[in-house]
């Protein structure tokens, strides 16, 4: 080896500038995958709202203005026609080229393929707002993680950078469509990488803001679930250190019966016809239930409204909500749809906590009703979809409350985060110098995990 010092200098300057140079290409390509998915998720919104403008005559608002108002055999033709063509796009996606690459396969390395993942998204965006039972959230993660690994390809990025860009695209795009940086950080973090290193977390950051500046601009975006003022008390604490276990057990048991019904979903021709029936099974319970209809928030929003003003006389419509969304959701998925479950899973836990925290106030009176419904929310989301901190900065950002509550949301939220845990490990047997695979941040592999929709 040569001690030349004129060769050391040459060596260390070369490597500097190739490191530089690397660096300088990873910061543009964060830079220009926060603005494709900002656009991505706009590009997202405005097509759900145009869509929802055609089919259900809404000029503003949501979605539960109008099911309050449109005939019943309006909501069920919808419906009905919504899974034929869903089910006629799929099947032509399916018998063209490959099936859709999820978004944590995308992370573990596989390619996806732009246009397809685009039509793919637009076809979710189209039947959710014609009604079906799923969230929008999916469409833009994917689109946004599909651009994103197109970006690291052309930016020639190294592996495990381009593994944290497609990450913190799809969690950007989620933040993109709602306006909801925080989520889009924690998402592309605990959920897809399972890591807070410095460059995923610098990355998430900058990519999820961009992102969202891109989409909605500077001015905070219209909240999207209203919630009177939330306040805490020892009633409320209590029912959240004893509710939350049970909470958080029922998450767990939906996650589940999503993966299941994700796994059986036909992808052939069958769909032209399992489709169009189980939307037409959704459309005929609207009939009777038409807050089931959408990603979940005339369920969430109805829920706040009737515990807030009417209570315990509420018991039985908040029963019913809880268990129609929870079918409709299921049949939705396993009849051959993909979408999100964020937002469903939103709306059952706001039910389930409504519901315990109703029938807690005939025990204990003086707890924030509606208070119980926004912890319930966040420790039934977070359960679901194994991501606490995602499912508490979902609700946080999407409900623009909380911070007078975080006392018993935490404690909510480790109990139902511990429950979760231990059911998805029963009969495991576990090797004490490892972490809990459930305890950490998420499953801590790189591979396919249980899709986050």
């Amino acid at each position: 080896m040569s001690s030349d010092p004129s060769l050391q200098h040459n060596t260390t300057t070369s490597h500097t500038t190739a490191g530089a140079s690397g660096l300088r290409r990873f910061a543009a390509a964060v830079v220009l995958a926060g603005i494709t998915a900002g656009v991505t998720g706009w590009a997202c919104a405005h097509l759900l709202h145009t869509v929802e403008h055609f089919v259900w005559s809404i000029s503003e608002g949501h979605l539960v203005t109008a099911l309050e108002t449109v005939p019943w055999w309006r909501r069920f033709l919808t419906l009905a026609a919504a899974g034929v063509i869903g089910a006629v796009s799929w099947v032509l996606l399916h018998r063209t080229g490959p099936g859709p690459v999820s978004t944590e396969q995308a992370v573990a390395g596989r390619r996806m393929p732009v246009l397809r993942t685009i039509w793919h998204a637009a076809t979710q965006i189209i039947i959710i707002a014609m009604g079906a039972s799923l969230g929008r959230e999916v469409a833009p993660r994917e689109a946004g993680a599909a651009l994103s690994g197109w970006i690291s390809d052309r930016f020639g990025l190294n592996e495990e950078d381009r593994r944290i860009l497609v990450a913190c695209g799809a969690g950007a795009g989620l933040a993109a469509v709602y306006g909801i940086p925080l989520s889009g950080i924690f998402f592309a973090l605990e959920a897809l990488l399972a890591t807070f290193s410095k460059r995923s977390l610098a990355s998430a950051l900058a990519v999820s803001g961009i992102a969202v500046f891109v989409s909605t601009g500077w001015a905070r975006p219209e909240v999207y679930y209203r919630m009177p003022e939330l306040v805490s008390s020892p009633a409320l604490v209590a029912w959240a250190v004893l509710c939350g276990p049970a909470i958080g057990l029922a998450g767990a048991l939906f996650g589940e019966a999503v993966k299941r019904a994700e796994q059986k979903r036909p992808t052939t021709t069958r769909l032209l016809w399992v489709m169009p029936l189980g939307f037409a099974v959704v459309g005929a319970v609207s009939i009777w239930v038409p807050w089931v209809l959408g990603n979940g928030h005339p369920v969430t929003q109805t829920v706040t409204n009737q515990v807030a003003e009417v209570g315990p006389q509420a018991l039985g419509l908040i029963t019913l909500l809880l268990l129609a969304k929870a079918v409709t959701t299921l049949i939705t998925v396993r009849a051959g749809a993909w979408g999100g479950t964020l937002n469903p899973g939103i709306a059952l836990g706001a039910a389930l906590g409504g519901l315990t925290g109703l029938v807690w106030s005939l025990i204990w009176p003086g707890s924030n009703l509606v208070a119980c419904v926004f912890i319930g929310a966040a420790a039934f989301l977070g359960a679901s979809i194994k991501a606490p901190l995602t499912g508490f900065a979902l609700v946080l950002e999407l409900t623009h409350s909380g911070a007078t509550v975080l006392v018993p949301t935490a404690l909510a939220i480790a109990g139902a985060t511990a429950a979760a845990s231990w059911w998805r490990n029963r009969g495991k047997k576990h090797d004490e110098n490892n972490d809990d695979e459930e305890t950490g941040p998420v499953a801590l592999t790189t591979g396919p995990v249980e899709k986050v929709n």
